[in-house]
């Protein structure tokens, strides 16, 4: 399991740094949420969170999700 997860961290690394994206059809799941920030930088990520809270103040679209 831990050689499956350092291959997996591997891939997506190798991915940001050829410039491409570790978002799939269906976004970001919780195993590549980490990963995230680097793709997006702080600032992008900061605009997620906010237009995130401006269209679902009371956070009860798709619950406990980074965004």
């Amino acid at each position: 399991m831990t050689r499956a997860k350092q291959a997996f961290d591997d891939i997506l690394h190798a991915a940001l740094d050829l410039g491409g994206t570790i978002t799939g059809e269906h976004g970001v799941g919780s195993l590549k949420r980490g990963f995230l920030p680097a793709q997006l930088g702080s600032e992008t990520l900061r605009l997620h969170h906010t237009l995130k809270g401006a269209l679902d103040p009371l956070g009860i679209l798709n619950p406990g999700k980074l965004v």
